[in-house]
């Protein structure tokens, strides 16, 4: 069905279709008529369905023209990435429409957004941090609200954002419309939804957890020490060009990316320690296959929409199960196909577990490959949380002297030590998201890129790949 069936505007689907739409997918064709009949809705589908429009859609038709100066609709993503292209949907769907869509988030200057509010809104997408910040200095206000949308609702509950959605609410209108969108389905969501839905429509195109049915699902079971030589020599062996690569915490992105620039490999981190131009620099560099690999914690697994993007790779497993699903749905989007990669450790095994009971099958184990090992730089120190410096790794690998030459006794890798990778937090998801969340406060600078490919192995490279055992 196209969307002009759906009862949209000429000039919507003029829009949808100068952007290479022609047919609805399933969460579209339910949750658009809904939202246009004035439902409140529940709605959950395999991320990369379509999501975006079937709320942004209807809700662009029922706003129709630019009126007054306080916004009529309000959208809240649980992270900078996520509003941001949340907020470009908007304008790209409603480019023929007398709309104003603005966009808020933490971790940039709150002067200009504020200046940008002034001059009048019709649709605000927010993070939850921000945008109360916004609301308790007086520059916005949400009492002329018509429509609430949590997007991504499931990861706005595991983020800890629970209390400043309550606190949105109160400053909402009691009479409005309540969409609720999420690629998971849990029951926190389902207690979520009692309290804030009326007689919800509930929309559910896919089993509960579900991942794409096009991506291809590969495992490796790999000691943790060679975790970063097996991936260099996927991304090596298998010419990839783009790659999301997905680690635990900020502090282990900003290693591997150093190793991985290491083995010339170009790469850049993206995480709540990184200023909002930096993660946007490096999102762009990405796009543009100015770097190859972008190693991200969970601030990206929502909200990045990649075109075509052809591998993930989980290089740490999620401690939240569901996590999976949305860090592997970042390829295979909009009917596409791809491929995610899983390096799994010995460590690892209980989250595996976890990870299958979710997705109710098991993920079968390929044969390691033969790849090569070299030794650990010597006096190799982590990589710092912020940005490595301006000149680190433009055109050459990181720990290569100005004259192209390593330091006598250096290889082509860094190695994390086994007290490094001990550090942790006894609560996993607080400090996972920590500096990601409600104020989006951040430390920046610059990504390192750079560097050239190297084939082969370097002194102090030997190959393994003998089948892998679970007993240490």
């Amino acid at each position: 069905m196209s969307f002009a069936d759906l009862g949209l505007k000429s000039e919507l689907a003029r829009a949808v279709f100068e952007n290479g739409y022609t047919t609805a997918t399933p969460i579209q064709l339910q949750a658009i008529p809904a939202v246009l009949a004035g439902r409140d809705v529940l709605a959950g589908a395999q991320t990369g369905t379509g999501k975006t429009a079937a709320f942004m859609l209807p809700i662009l038709q029922k706003l129709g023209r630019a009126q007054g100066r306080l916004p009529r609709a309000l959208i809240l993503t649980p992270t900078r990435e996520l509003a941001a292209q949340v907020a470009e949907s908007a304008r790209t769907y409603g480019k023929y429409l007398d709309l104003r869509t603005q966009v808020v988030f933490g971790g940039v200057s709150i002067n200009p957004q504020i200046s940008a509010l002034r001059a009048g809104c019709d649709l605000l997408v927010a993070t939850p941090g921000r945008l109360l910040d916004l609301a308790e200095q007086r520059a916005v206000d949400l009492g002329s609200v018509e429509c609430f949308v949590l997007d991504e609702a499931d990861r706005m509950l595991d983020m800890g954002f629970i209390q400043p959605i309550r606190q949105v609410i109160k400053r909402l209108p009691s009479q409005r419309q309540n969409l609720m969108f999420s690629a998971t389905y849990s029951e926190e969501i389902r207690d979520l939804a009692n309290r804030l839905l009326r007689d919800p429509a509930t929309i559910e195109v896919a089993v509960r957890n579900a991942t794409a049915d096009r991506v291809d699902q590969q495992m490796y079971r790999v000691p943790k020490e060679h975790k970063r030589h097996l991936l260099a020599y996927l991304i090596d062996s298998g010419s990839w060009t783009q790659v999301l690569v997905f680690t635990r915490t900020k502090h282990g992105a900003n290693r591997l990316t150093q190793q991985l620039e290491g083995s010339g490999i170009r790469a850049a981190a993206i995480h709540g320690n990184k200023s909002q131009a930096a993660r946007v620099r490096a999102l762009e560099d990405f796009k543009a296959s100015r770097i190859t690999a972008l190693v991200a914690t969970e601030v990206a697994a929502r909200g990045l929409d990649i075109k075509e993007l052809p591998y993930v790779v989980n290089y740490e497993l999620p401690n939240v199960p569901e996590d999976y699903v949305h860090r592997i749905g970042r390829t295979a989007r909009a009917g596409g196909t791809g491929c995610a990669v899983s390096l799994v450790s010995p460590d690892e095994a209980p989250l595996l577990r976890d990870i299958e009971k979710v997705l109710k099958r098991s993920l079968s184990a390929k044969e390691l490959p033969a790849y090569p090992v070299s030794a650990p730089l010597q006096n190799s120190q982590p990589s710092d949380r912020r940005d490595p410096p301006a000149d680190r790794g433009r055109g050459r690998p990181h720990g290569q002297h100005a004259s192209g030459q390593r330091p006598q006794g250096q290889h082509s890798h860094a190695q994390r030590s086994h007290s490094e990778h001990a550090r942790g937090s006894s609560h996993p998801r607080r400090d996972r998201h920590a500096g990601e969340g409600l104020g989006d406060r951040a430390a920046g600078g610059h990504h390192a890129s750079g560097g050239h490919r190297h084939r082969g192995r370097s002194a102090g490279q030997r190959r393994v790949g003998a089948p892998f055992r679970t007993s240490r």
